[in-house]
């Protein structure tokens, strides 16, 4: 636990520490070095940090209720056993794990399709995750047949039994379904590096990276002087990282009740 809490720690402490002093320190850090809020001012002030954070907001909320609604429908009809191909179609699925296009095929039917230089391009061309998927049709199948006949005799439809017994029985892996997903849209930003071209379509994880890696913070430091910017830019780095990340983990609380039930139901079955 301790060599998986100290980065973390670490993060946190440089990004509220003063920039002089956290440049000058070495060995260690166990509290903040001189308490200073300037890092988060830069950053919250750099009108990229604002565009990213729409940018990602719209491609979870689209993007995962997309995933849950493409994935719950595929995964019920999967689960059915009177399907007809049931086994061929679960394979060809299944096949897609291991054996894929490769990204120039990908990229072209993006740019095929117009979806080049959009948001909607890191959200339609990954509509299901298979692994998900496989989780979602599993827990499905654990669900007693006799229900769904129950409903059958009342008349009910696929739609009905999908909408008012299957999901609402199934709360737990639709839990563990959007923590998933929304882990991933968050987080995502190599799609979105390869398919957005546009500076004001960036979402969070690639304005991120362009500061981490471009070392790009001479914008937020602008009103600092020429020999502060380095030692300011140290800290806005780890600033970003903070206010990137934390609402993230601030989601997880809420399903973490959800999360080992829903990936032990989901695993019972192959």
């Amino acid at each position: 636990m301790a060599v998986t809490l100290y980065p973390l720690l670490y993060v946190l402490f440089a990004s509220f520490s003063d920039a002089g002093q956290f440049v000058a320190h070495r060995g260690f850090l166990w509290r903040p070095v001189g308490l200073s809020l300037s890092a988060f001012d830069s950053v919250l002030r750099n009108p990229g940090i604002l565009l990213g954070y729409r940018n990602t907001l719209f491609i979870v909320v689209a993007g995962v209720a997309l995933n849950l609604i493409v994935t719950a429908l595929g995964a019920y009809v999967l689960s059915r056993k009177n399907v007809l191909w049931n086994n061929v179609f679960m394979f060809m699925i299944v096949f897609t794990m291991f054996f894929q296009g490769g990204l120039v095929p990908l990229y072209l039917v993006v740019k095929g399709v117009g979806l080049l230089d959009s948001l909607w391009s890191t959200i339609i061309p990954f509509a299901v995750s298979t692994f998900n998927l496989i989780i979602m049709r599993t827990a499905f199948q654990g669900i007693p047949d006799s229900l769904e006949e129950s409903a059958k005799i009342d008349g009910a439809s696929h739609g009905t039994i999908l909408t008012r017994i299957v999901l609402p029985l199934s709360m737990p892996v639709i839990a563990v379904m959007i923590l998933y997903y929304a882990v991933d849209k968050w987080n995502g930003w190599f799609y979105a590096s390869v398919f957005i071209r546009s500076r004001e379509l960036f979402p969070l994880q690639l304005v991120l990276r362009e500061i981490l890696i471009a070392n790009a913070t001479d914008s937020m430091s602008a009103g600092a002087a020429a020999g502060d910017r380095f030692q300011l830019g140290e800290t806005i780095k780890y600033a970003t990282i903070v206010v990137a990340t934390a609402p993230i983990l601030c989601v997880y609380p809420f399903v973490q009740r959800f999360f080992v039930k829903g990936v032990m139901v989901g695993s019972l079955k192959g």
